[in-house]
């Protein structure tokens, strides 16, 4: 049939579904089934009592977009760290760039099941209650502790959407947001769609300064902080007890919000986890984002966002005028998952996992002597690797690619200029046997000619 049509022009009536079905000795069901298909894919235009006849081919002009250059004019394009973030995968090419576990990592007996229940629930094709499931927010409440009530929690479709949403409601176009430098990519391009400018703040060993926070909260006017205080992403990094009470100090002095960005929660190597800020937050500044994508599977979008006072309203309208809802099925899929009997079971494998991960990968830079380490994680999924300075990023990056291996170059990370060269990687992608092969291409990629 494909052949006859192109062979055709536009416009020729094709035999009848009786003639096909003795041509071909196929059944007129199965010859009708074809020609829906062709049809949709726009090869074909059946006519009711006149036949099937060969469409037109489409147009293969180029338009004149000329016009959207000038109106676009020089404004940022949306998005465009992420996208460097997740290039395609390819067969040939070990990925120490995805932040996504491999199915190996994923619940996904646990969430077959559990789709399977949601699916059948009474409700669960409708719509949900604007906060979420309370069920769900009460686990997450439950989960969180440090006095947070089920009325605190609005569910919302994954940790990125949550920080879109905390951007938006709690400041204005033009305002500055606080960063660590170097911090995750995808809140630095949520906060520049959000019009906001990121001002950057760098850490040292124990996390952000807060000397330096507490100068560039005053001298930018800025009253929005995102941290990411566990396990920080790209970096690795978990901010010290200490150091955690001494940025609240500032941010409490500044009368100023913290956007806690809690996505690795679930990803310690021993299972202990440090609490979260709200719990020394009485007066509302801690606004809370605890997903459970990375522990559970990335298309389980489920996250809970976490304020108290008037800031909770703002954010749970923002995240209304968004989507309206989040889907009934994933939150109560979710729910079964968190509460079934092997969930903590999954936890331990996950856990146990991603250190004999993090301990082949920290073995593979140690024999490579142009691969320093910056900081050893306790959590999480990712290295920050310094380079040789007189280095691009970007090419060691591409030439890693060419070589065999994905890497994210550093200066995704950064709100201004980085003051060096680096990579981040992870381990979460790729068996323990691949995570050595790949660092070992990086260090020979880097090595000086």
């Amino acid at each position: 049939m494909r052949r006859l049509i192109r062979s055709g022009t536009p416009g020729t009536r094709l035999p009848s579904v009786r003639d096909l079905a003795g041509r071909h000795a196929a059944s007129p069901v199965t010859i009708q089934r074809l020609i829906d298909r062709l049809e949709h894919e726009g090869l074909v235009e059946p006519h009711p009592g006149r036949g099937t006849f060969i469409a037109a081919r489409p147009s293969t002009e180029v338009g004149d977009w000329a016009w959207q250059t000038a109106l676009l004019g020089a404004r940022p394009i949306p998005g465009e760290g992420m996208v460097g973030l997740a290039p395609d995968v390819v067969a040939d090419v070990i990925s120490l760039s995805s932040g996504y576990p491999d199915p190996s990592l994923q619940c996904l007996s646990l969430l077959a099941t559990a789709g399977a229940r949601a699916a059948r629930r009474p409700g669960a094709w409708s719509r949900s209650p604007v906060e979420g499931v309370s069920e769900l927010r009460e686990w997450f409440a439950a989960e969180i502790g440090g006095g947070i009530r089920q009325g605190d929690v609005v569910i919302i479709a994954g940790g990125q959407a949550a920080l879109s949403a905390a951007f938006r409601s709690l400041a204005s176009p033009g305002d500055a947001v606080v960063v660590e430098s170097p911090t995750y990519v995808g809140a630095l391009d949520a906060a520049r769609l959000a019009g906001l400018r990121p001002a950057p703040v760098p850490s040292d060993d124990h996390g952000m300064r807060p000397d330096l926070l507490d100068a560039t909260l005053r001298s930018t006017g800025a009253h929005l902080v995102y941290l990411q205080p566990h396990a920080a992403n790209p970096t690795g990094l978990t901010t010290t007890p200490e150091r955690r009470e001494q940025l609240l100090d500032v941010v409490r002095r500044n009368h100023s919000f913290i956007i806690e960005d809690d996505y690795a929660h679930d990803l310690t190597f021993d299972g202990t986890t440090p609490p979260s800020l709200l719990h020394d937050d009485p007066d509302g500044h801690v606004i809370s984002v605890r997903s459970l994508t990375k522990s559970t599977a990335p298309a389980l979008r489920i996250a809970a966002l976490v304020a108290r006072g008037p800031a909770l309203r703002r954010l749970r309208n923002a995240r209304l005028v968004d989507d309206f809802f989040v889907s009934a099925m994933l939150q109560q899929t979710a729910l079964d998952v968190v509460q079934s009997t092997g969930w903590a079971r999954h936890l331990a494998r996950l856990r146990a996992a991603i250190r004999n991960r993090m301990d082949v990968a920290l073995h593979a830079i140690a024999a490579q002597p142009e691969l320093r380490l910056t900081h050893r994680p306790t959590a999480g999924l990712v290295l920050w690797i310094a380079l040789d300075d007189r280095l691009d990023d970007r090419k060691v990056a591409d030439d890693a690619r060419s070589a065999g291996v994905a890497v994210t170059p550093g200066r995704l990370w950064f709100a201004s200029e980085p003051p060096g060269t680096f990579v981040r990687l992870s381990v979460a992608a790729v068996e323990p046997p691949a995570i050595a092969e790949g660092i070992a291409i990086l260090g020979r990629v880097v090595q000086p000619s």
